[in-house]
């Protein structure tokens, strides 16, 4: 059941946060350009693949895989800045937000 509210969080998270995107940060287009936008950063998961397992439900990702260990998550920190990286870097934080609630909860 985590597992699938994992997945679950990780489409309708961005959906919440799209509409957002318009109006708060001002950005041109409509909501769903950048829902899927942050939906595709969960690309960073392919990073899973270099594991042995690659999926084991006891296993934190958070630190143990190459795109979510902590200097990743700053360098996410620091594409927060320049305009053109921003939403991309949005949709990775989330994702890292997301998995990090998913290591509180096991």
């Amino acid at each position: 059941m985590r597992a699938i509210l994992h997945i679950a969080a990780h489409f309708l998270v961005p959906a919440a946060v799209a509409p957002w995107m318009t109006r708060w940060l001002e950005l041109p287009r409509k909501w769903n350009y950048y829902w899927l936008i942050l939906v595709s950063t969960m690309l960073i998961d392919l990073d899973h693949l270099l594991a042995d397992p690659i999926y084991s439900p006891d296993r934190c990702s958070i630190g143990f895989h190459p795109l979510h260990t902590y200097w990743a998550i700053g360098a996410y920190v620091i594409m927060l800045v320049p305009r053109q990286s921003r939403v991309i870097a949005i949709g990775l934080l989330i994702h890292i937000v997301l998995d990090g609630i998913d290591c509180a909860m096991m």
